[in-house]
């Protein structure tokens, strides 16, 4: 039986509470707070860390298929499964695959995983799941929106979680939508949006799943839907589907918000991180009709080890309250144009040869001495290749190395106010990798203040600049201060 091997999540760092919202466009309050991605954060990267956590212990190679799940793709014509892939270290014939255009994408990527294991055309799928909604200014879904992400590495072997059976109903009904040029979400009156599509839908699905495998509401130990945008509907579904309403999952949507697709995976996650062997989670999911499995915990939830997964992300914080700020994070605002000169465009070959370095962070380490050595040069390529040993002088001595992970601290920085940064100062560090190796790379997620020498900071996956000459959006990786 096909299951789920591990689990993973990701939360951005900054948490807005909605009354700055209201303070500034008034309205009526909504409480909590949502999780918004930085100015160097998108759907993509944050897949990234999902994934990145979901595979701790695990060796990357042995994933045969990856799948990026996200309705906010940063490109409409480029494999971002591809680029994940790259930064995940997995190797050249995994299968990568995009999926896209219904809230309920991550569940469908589930489905798309078991049916690829039951058919022999993969043992292990990595489903990564990650959205950045927007909603217009002043509106409740500017306050409601949250962002985030999910992974779930899906195998036949060393499951926690036995995914039993599956029901899905497929819907025209559109209530909440975006065209390709549309940057807001769009929504129909709430009356049709939560009674008509919601509250109608889901329940189809739900109650054909318990049906179909002869479940009863009271079978279930821990019941998983996503929320609307009204939270008080999702906490009303339990009514509709006569389930217990102590045994229905947070939806997260007060501490993060409505994360749209990975919403109902970052749930399950959250489920499974205080799950105990045998119980039954129903996992359901809603947009355009509304899938549902049947999942079983087996006894391996408690030897999956530490993930940072929902609850250690939620306490690793930091509190936004600066509108100006958000504002220019989501590019909301026209800012003053940088009075240096432009970058050169992207040299498409240059990081075409320079891909290992620039998304899988490879450098290279010494087979005489041992020492790891980082080729500099980052983001734009054209980097030299390293060719004789640092410390033994030794020519032509190397075998690949992987910098991801490894413990860092900072040897020197420098904030730079002048440079063109949309979250100025811009801050550089230099840093050291444990057991060797040198960098200079961006500090992102910081509060300058705390900055010093000799400070541990770790790796993550960042977009660095958008060329808009090439239509290219550059990514790379940054040093932040380890989260929790």
């Amino acid at each position: 039986m096909v299951g789920i091997k591990s689990y993973g999540a990701y939360v951005p760092l900054h948490r807005m509470p909605r009354s700055v919202f209201g303070t500034i466009w008034g309205g009526a309050p909504m409480p909590g707070e949502k999780a918004v991605a930085n100015i160097d954060e998108d759907s993509l990267t944050m897949a990234v860390e999902a994934g990145l956590d979901c595979l701790t212990g695990i060796d990357p190679k042995s994933v045969d298929m990856l799948i990026f799940a996200t309705t906010t793709a940063p490109f409409k014509e480029r494999l971002g499964a591809s680029i994940i892939a790259e930064a995940l270290d997995l190797r050249q014939d995994t299968r990568t695959i995009d999926v896209t255009n219904t809230l309920r994408v991550g569940t469908t990527a589930v489905g798309l995983a078991i049916d690829a294991i039951n058919a022999g055309s993969a043992n292990n799928v990595l489903v990564t799941v990650g959205d950045t909604r927007m909603g217009a200014p002043s509106g409740d879904f500017e306050r409601a929106w949250g962002d985030g992400a999910a992974a779930l590495l899906l195998s036949k072997d060393g499951v926690v979680a036995s995914i039993d059976g599956d029901y899905h109903i497929t819907d025209s009904f559109a209530g909440v939508w975006r065209s390709e040029i549309d940057t807001f979400t769009r929504c129909w009156e709430d009356r049709m949006v939560l009674d008509e599509g919601y509250s109608r839908l889901l329940p189809i699905a739900m109650k054909g799943l318990m049906s179909k495998y002869n479940i009863k509401p009271d079978d279930i130990t821990k019941a998983v839907w996503d929320t609307a945008h009204d939270v008080r509907r999702h906490g009303a579904m339990a009514r509709l589907v006569g389930m217990d309403p102590a045994k229905v999952q947070d939806p997260l949507f007060v501490n993060i918000g409505a994360t749209g697709a990975p919403q109902a995976l970052m749930m399950l996650v959250a489920a499974l991180e205080e799950a105990n062997p045998g119980d039954k989670i129903l996992l359901a999911s809603y947009g355009n009709g509304a899938d549902a499995y049947l999942i079983q915990v087996t006894d391996g939830v408690k030897k999956i080890g530490t993930r940072r997964g929902i609850k250690n992300n939620l306490a690793s914080r930091r509190e936004l309250s600066n509108m100006g700020t958000y504002l220019r994070w989501k590019n909301l605002v026209t800012l003053e144009a940088a009075r240096r000169p432009e970058r050169d465009p992207t040299s498409h070959s240059a990081v075409w040869r320079d891909t290992k370095v620039i998304l899988g962070l490879y450098g290279a380490k010494c087979k005489k001495c041992g020492t790891p050595q980082f080729i500099q040069g980052g983001g734009m390529g054209g980097m030299t290749p390293i060719r004789v040993c640092v410390i033994c002088q030794a020519k032509d001595e190397f075998e690949p190395y992987r910098f991801v992970g490894i413990p860092a601290k900072v040897a020197s920085f420098t904030h730079d106010n002048l440079a063109d940064s949309p979250d100025p100062p811009s801050t550089v560090a230099v840093i050291d990798w444990e057991g060797g190796g040198r960098g200079v790379f961006d500090m992102t997620d910081r509060v300058p203040e705390d900055c010093k020498v000799g400070m541990p900071v770790e790796m993550t996956f960042r977009k660095i600049y958008f060329d808009r000459a090439r239509g290219v959006q550059n990514y790379f990786w940054k040093v932040r201060p380890p989260r929790a």
